[in-house]
């Protein structure tokens, strides 16, 4: 089915064709940009409805029966647009393809995202509603993850994305009820609201708590104190006014969490001197889901694209990150894409490698089972060593699991090669 290539491509080549081609505006559509499908539940337990925001990746069918791990972020309707941009560019290589499902926050945002209740905020009065970040936790563990995993293509591995109040919820919900996430990424986090309470609370919970498999992205603008332009990151620590609270306590807690690294929690932290607490989130969404993702990069693309490293090598390498990703994921998952394992599998026949060719296309099959393209890949193999028999196996197993024309045709043009 597969057309044989007539110029042999690199492993390397072929990643940067994938995430290249994701970054390209689909030409047939209306608009330069279409982002998001609106949804909603009603929720009991805010007594409310919510909005959320619904983005499925761009190879999803419903025919595959593919999941998908998800990416839950706060302020949905502001920052999912950005986390499909980073997607776009990074996703296969260095992240995985994910659902992501924006929630909205534009009402009642203080009041679900702050972690206790206050009446006066830096000397000031304060009317908002405030503190309700646990009822909000409710919503999102007891009925917006359950409507999402009833209703899309998701899997329970999870990530959590916020900036502000939505970074002091997400280091909340860290800190709270680590089960829901695996993965958080804090934006310029609010960690000095209630004078530092979540801060305080959190070095008890960091020393006694354990965190594996866990991992958290946390950034500091340059914001360190807009009226004093003479402190740095160097010495802000000193400073002991409100002005430099916010970014003080940030510090404070990305101390605590290196001083604990024997809890397991894999932590990185960054520092974006240019940026404004307005510019911050663009810059650490692309850092922060690299790094929440390191462990999935690709690995060792060198001895894919040598032609001199040993099939059983390649092997080892493969089934290494089979492995590593159901590790991390906990559940099994397929350690390349199919057109990958395909295109190799016929670069390999074009460099007469027949051995790695058959490899590949054999993990095709174990990884896809269901799908009729690995099967008729396969079948290419065998025709194109002259075994016609188990050419036709191939194919007919092709079109077992979908009983297209064209293999139909093709099993009958095998038969007259006999």
């Amino acid at each position: 089915m597969k057309n044989r290539l007539s110029i042999i491509l690199t492993i390397g080549l072929i990643i940067f064709i994938q995430q290249f081609g994701n970054a390209q505006a689909n030409q047939n559509q209306q608009f330069l940009q279409k982002v998001g499908m609106m949804d909603s539940l009603y929720s009991q337990i805010l007594n409310e409805s919510r909005k959320i925001y619904i983005q499925l990746p761009p190879s999803y069918t419903p025919e595959k029966n593919q999941k998908y791990p998800v990416v839950f972020v706060l302020d949905g309707e502001i920052f999912v647009p950005t986390v499909i941009d980073v997607q776009n560019y990074y996703s296969g290589g260095f992240t995985p393809e994910m659902v992501l499902i924006g929630i909205s926050n534009d009402k009642n945002r203080i009041r679900d995202l702050t972690t206790s209740t206050i009446t006066t905020n830096y000397g000031m009065p304060f009317n908002d509603e405030s503190g309700k970040a646990e009822n909000f936790s409710n919503f999102i563990e007891k009925e917006l993850i359950p409507y999402i995993e009833n209703k899309y293509p998701v899997t329970n591995y999870r990530t959590l994305i916020g900036h502000s109040y939505g970074g002091l919820f997400t280091i909340y919900s860290l800190l709270k009820h680590p089960h829901l996430f695996a993965n958080y990424l804090a934006i310029d986090p609010s960690l000095d609201w209630d004078n530092q309470k979540l801060l305080k609370e959190a070095e008890e919970v960091l020393a006694t708590q354990k965190f594996e498999n866990k991992s958290l992205f946390v950034s500091l603008s340059g914001q360190l104190n807009m009226q004093d332009s003479k402190l740095t990151i160097d010495n802000v620590m000193q400073d002991t006014t409100e002005f430099t609270m916010f970014a003080r306590s940030n510090i404070a807690f990305s101390n605590m969490v290196r001083q604990n690294a024997k809890n397991g929690l894999s932590f990185n932290w960054k520092f974006y001197p240019r940026d404004l607490h307005g510019t911050i989130p663009f810059p650490s969404i692309m850092d922060g889901l690299i790094s929440l993702f390191e462990w999935y990069q690709w690995e060792n693309t060198d001895k894919f694209n040598s032609p001199d490293t040993p099939k059983e090598e390649l092997l080892c390498i493969i089934k290494y990150r089979e492995k590593k990703l159901k590790d991390h994921f906990g559940y099994a998952e397929p350690p390349y894409p199919e057109e990958i394992l395909n295109m190799s599998g016929y670069m390999n026949m074009d460099m007469q490698q027949q051995g790695k060719a058959k490899m590949y296309f054999e993990l095709a099959m174990e990884y896809y089972p269901e799908s009729a393209n690995a099967f008729d890949s396969m079948a290419d193999y065998y025709e194109a060593q002259g075994d016609f028999i188990n050419a036709i196996k191939y194919v007919n197993k092709a079109s077992e699991i979908n009983g297209s024309d064209y293999y139909k045709k093709r099993i009958e043009g095998l038969k007259q090669k006999k």
